[in-house]
């Protein structure tokens, strides 16, 4: 086991093997971004923690004792194997894709119909999806970024707006026919509801629609949910973003919405820097918003 408390300060090392393998303080404080003196000092303070001498002036630069070529040859292969190993990491990272966590419902209806622009503008770029409706710890899971649903108040992340979420009522046209429902004449038709969704069951309830007395089938996969709209069996409630495409190309009407703003669609990322291929997926989900 490593006796991490008989090194010396890293400083002091990496100030000692700069001016060995320069032979001058003045340029190992260059390549360092410090000043001469601090160089000087760290190296001093090197010598008096070890008991030793290890360099001495010679001219404009300095010489390495026998005990300071020693050390100097250790301190190069470790801070070279150290320096490979970061590459070959950063190297890595560069290559691997964006990993997103987002409920499959958002990534099939409004991320997939959008994605062949992104893939168009970074196509040296790779995405990789992981749809989960659980919500996942995004550093255990090396997960550079997710989607969210909810109110943006999520701790140890940063969450950015996306797109509403508002809740709508739809239906498909064979459905709802020439003109949209009254609630009256909603609380007779059939619908597709999911069990236990909270927001669900408070939306309706505010429109005087008791959930439990509607004529409901319940299906609480989304994309389940949403198939069976599309083929007349029911009214279906759902976030504004999810049929976006639906309703633009006619396959479902929406017949009321809600006016809450939250919840809403957040993308939420670990405080700290990012890879260069997150920060430019970012930017174009922004663009999307």
């Amino acid at each position: 086991m490593t006796d991490w408390r008989s090194f010396p300060s890293l400083t002091a090392l990496r100030a000692f093997a700069a001016t060995a393998e320069l032979r001058n303080f003045s340029q190992a404080a260059r390549v360092l971004n410090v000043t001469h003196a601090a160089v000087a000092q760290q190296v001093r303070a090197l010598e008096e923690q070890l008991g030793r001498p290890l360099v001495q002036r010679e001219g404009r630069g300095v010489s390495l004792t026998a005990d300071g070529e020693q050390l100097a040859q250790a301190l190069g292969e470790g801070f070279g194997a150290i320096q490979r190993g970061l590459e070959a990491l950063r190297a890595g990272e560069a290559d691997r894709p964006v990993r997103v966590t987002l409920t499959a419902s958002f990534a099939a209806q409004w991320l997939m119909p959008r994605l062949k622009d992104f893939w168009r503008k970074h196509p040296d770029i790779g995405l990789s999806l992981h749809p989960d409706s659980k919500v996942v710890d995004l550093h255990r899971e090396r997960m550079d970024l997710g989607i969210r649903y909810g109110n943006g108040d999520w701790p140890g992340v940063e969450a950015t707006y996306l797109t509403s979420a508002r809740l709508v009522i739809a239906g498909a046209p064979s459905l709802i026919g020439d003109h949209p429902p009254t609630v009256a004449e909603m609380a007779e038709m059939d619908w597709i509801l999911s069990r236990n969704w909270a927001e669900q069951d408070a939306y309706l309830r505010q429109l005087g629609l008791e959930p439990a007395t509607l004529s409901s089938t319940d299906i609480s996969n989304e994309e389940l949910a949403l198939a069976a709209a599309r083929q007349g069996l029911g009214l279906v409630v759902e976030s504004v973003a999810l049929i976006e495409s639906d309703v633009a190309e006619g396959r479902l009407r929406i017949v009321h919405e809600s006016r809450e703003k939250l919840p809403a669609y957040f993308v939420v990322t670990l405080p700290g820097p990012k890879r260069a291929a997150a920060r430019a997926f970012l930017r174009w989900l922004n663009a999307q918003a």
